[in-house]
């Protein structure tokens, strides 16, 4: 699934997603001949650009908890 599009996270890709707006906007004609789709592919690698650089973010944060979290096991272990 996509993500949204508009949300305060793709800001990086806005120029893009309004420069596709603006070719659907032209009509049916225009896309169905595929005039959009360059946009279209820009769009497309700079959403997955997005979402690989939140999936890294994401999985250093995972496994920083995870690290405190054996950290903490560790300790009581010794302790008990």
């Amino acid at each position: 699934m996509h993500p949204h599009l508009h949300t305060k996270d793709n800001t990086a890709c806005e120029d893009i997603m309004n420069a596709l707006e603006e070719c659907h906007a032209k009509g049916f004609l225009w896309k169905s001949l595929g005039m959009c789709s360059d946009t279209k592919d820009k769009l497309t690698l700079c959403l997955r650009a997005e979402r690989v650089k939140r999936t890294a973010n994401n999985r250093g944060i995972a496994r920083s908890k995870r690290d405190e979290v054996k950290r903490l096991w560790d300790d009581i272990d010794e302790n008990s």
